[in-house]
């Protein structure tokens, strides 16, 4: 039966290209160990014999990138309209000294056992040979994937010291499988969590969203503070991870569990929900300035995009705002309803209520009303605008959005219905002529 997995047969053409060739070709790390677990592997890499130059001479310039061809690594463009990813093909290796904990100062081409050996963990460091239908596994990563473990391959300090994103990957890792982190791998993580300040914020951001969005993400930063990074990565949770707030991050933690396919961005406003709560209070405050500024500066620090800090933003400063829906007045309610993220904001607020903060009715009151109303009654288009003011003789200038922030009001309260009634309504704030 023909494979439906355009990713898996462009792998599988790609071995066998490089195979008849006289090269060895054989799939690598991740692909493989979502394989043996019964997942379709998202994408797949190729570790060969085949040098760089030989993997560019073989597949043609126009179908390959030389993206890493000083550490062997050559990207094979897949055909265009198949639907398959590209592939990296990267010649077997082993690595220099790591002396800025990120990359090799020099590798060194090499068998395919040695290449195993300078890999992160054991369950990634297995190879499976498509073309004869074999795992090839120099490092014990099949038995610990039927043990449910994830552990560094070799010393797990040596394995950390090369590149210090791999003790979150570690944690990443375990907690999207439901693994055990291996003990001596666990310790070595918490002995060595602050040097992770030497990663890339970048790195370390990209490493967080992927947890963030995973269903396991309560266990990711559960794990993730056991090991002691949580604290040096996000150090805005102190306070949180402190025995006096304690109370706090299992409120955090369990909102997170509580949430269903969440975006990014709304992962990271629940995980910062509770942020800058004082000891021993029995609810956390009212959003002020100051926590409004660390979550800024948070944002700014994992380089997230404008669009990704200001959703994040909006949501935290607005998490406690529904409280007394029911009794506002119906330009309030519209106005906060017609907002692009109140979807989010519900979803928020709804977890946080579950958690033991905030008002049900409230939530529930905003959710059927959000439903049963339609979006031109929400957010109906509107009465009057600037050059109706010029028309009436007023000049732009602050009074301008006073008078048509009143007027929207007006219109959202269903006190007018019609530019006329807007306009007159204005001229009953003039002053006579």
């Amino acid at each position: 039966m023909p494979s439906t997995d355009p990713n898996r047969d462009f792998a599988v053409e790609v071995a066998r290209t490089l195979s008849d060739a006289g090269f060895t070709a054989l799939w690598a790390g991740g692909c493989v160990r979502d394989w043996l677990l019964g997942h379709a592997p998202d994408d797949y890499d190729v570790a060969t014999s085949a040098r760089p130059e030989q993997v560019i001479e073989l597949f043609g310039k126009r179908r390959t990138l030389a993206i890493g061809a000083s550490f062997g690594v050559i990207l094979v463009l897949a055909p265009r309209n198949t639907g398959a990813a590209d592939i990296e093909v990267a010649t077997f290796r082993t690595e220099g000294p790591y002396l800025d904990g990120r990359r090799p100062e020099h590798v060194a081409f090499a068998s395919p056992e040695e290449d195993a050996q300078r890999r992160d963990f054991t369950i990634n460091g297995m190879f499976y040979d498509p073309l004869g239908d074999r795992v090839l596994d120099y490092v014990g990563g099949r038995d610990d994937l039927e043990r449910r473990i994830v552990r560094a391959i070799g010393d797990p300090r040596a394995r950390f010291a090369e590149d210090k994103l791999r003790m979150l990957r570690a944690v990443r890792m375990t907690a999207r499988f439901d693994f055990t982190l291996d003990p001596s791998t666990k310790a070595a993580a918490r002995e060595m969590a602050g040097e992770i300040v030497v990663v890339s914020n970048e790195r370390i951001t990209q490493e967080l969203k992927k947890m963030l969005v995973h269903v396991r993400r309560a266990a990711a930063m559960r794990l993730a503070d056991d090991v002691r990074l949580l604290p040096v990565v996000l150090p805005e949770l102190q306070t949180l991870l402190s025995e006096t707030g304690s109370r706090f991050w299992l409120s955090t933690l369990a909102m997170l569990e509580r949430l269903e396919h969440p975006r990014f961005e709304l992962a990271l406003a629940t995980l910062l929900f509770h942020i800058n709560s004082p000891a021993g209070a029995a609810s956390p405050p009212s959003c002020g300035e100051s926590s409004l500024t660390i979550v800024d500066a948070l944002c700014r620090r994992m380089r997230l995009s404008n669009e990704e800090r200001q959703t994040v933003g909006w949501l935290f400063a607005n998490r406690r705002v529904l409280a007394g829906a029911p009794g506002w007045r119906l330009s309030r309610l519209k106005r906060l309803l017609a907002e692009p993220l109140v979807d989010d904001l519900l979803r928020l607020t709804r977890v946080a209520v579950e958690c033991g903060f905030g008002d049900l009715a409230s939530v529930e009151f905003c959710e059927h009303y959000l439903h049963d109303t339609p979006r031109d009654e929400i957010d109906p288009a509107p009465l009057l605008g600037g050059a109706d003011l010029l028309r009436l003789g007023l000049r732009p200038g602050a009074k301008f959005k006073e008078l048509i922030d009143k007027v929207r009001d007006a219109q959202l309260d269903g006190l007018i219905h019609t530019r006329d009634d807007a306009v007159q309504l204005v001229k009953t704030w003039l002053p006579p002529p």
